[in-house]
């Protein structure tokens, strides 16, 4: 047994790249799904409304822990080989997706009624209501939650070390393993999480505050 050291400390902030990298990759594919889902969740078709709600439903109605395991374990009973980059990746961005695309459904349908009611006066299609209308206002709305849902992604990549992806949870629990010091070590990574979650955090509080001032006048 040894004690934690100053190697042990660069080895879980290096582990700190994989949580970002992890991050971005949720967020990028959850955005891009999302986009989809939330105007599935608006448009005029009834099976688009239906797939895109039971996809919410699912996602939102069972833990990210038992999607990841479904994922990495299940992948291989049905003849397909799977890394934890991929399981972790594919998982959070499925998980992201139904988060941001119920986050934007309701932004989108925060715009005021007579915004549509007008576009629909100009005959305009639904494709051109939401690129030039509605989208254009509900960006503005969405920016706030959206910057703080990319918090609680940071935060979950951390259960990406059950399936033994290493970023910063998964490299805390190697040296612990081997240090026997969870109170120093969880301490460190507890400061390591904060140091990146915290400026997002902030950031999201004052883009709220700007909106709803902007709201007041």
């Amino acid at each position: 047994m040894r004690t934690f050291g100053f190697s042990d400390f660069l080895f879980i902030v290096e582990a700190a790249r994989w949580t970002m990298a992890l991050s971005l990759i949720a967020f990028a594919g959850g955005s891009l799904l999302g986009l989809v889902i939330a105007l599935a969740r608006t448009s005029e078709s009834r099976p688009a409304r239906l797939l895109s709600s039971g996809f919410i439903q699912l996602f939102q109605g069972t833990p990210l822990l038992l999607q990841l395991f479904l994922i990495f374990f299940g992948a291989p009973v049905i003849g397909f080989t799977i890394n934890p980059w991929i399981a972790a990746g594919v998982a959070l961005v499925l998980n992201s997706a139904a988060f941001l695309g119920e986050i934007w459904r309701g932004c989108i349908d925060a715009i005021p009624r007579g915004q549509w009611e007008a576009a629909q006066a100009l005959n305009l299609s639904y494709a051109s209501r939401m690129r030039d209308v509605v989208l254009p206002q509900a960006i503005k709305i969405a920016l706030p939650p959206t910057v703080g849902y990319l918090v609680q992604i940071i935060k979950g990549t951390s259960l990406a070390a059950i399936i033994g992806f290493t970023e910063v949870t998964r490299a805390s629990q190697i040296i612990n393993n081997a240090t026997f010091q969870p109170l120093l070590i969880y301490t460190t990574v507890a400061g390591v999480y904060f140091a990146i979650c915290w400026p997002l955090s902030l950031l999201a509080a004052r883009m709220e505050r700007k909106r709803a001032q902007g709201l007041a006048r």
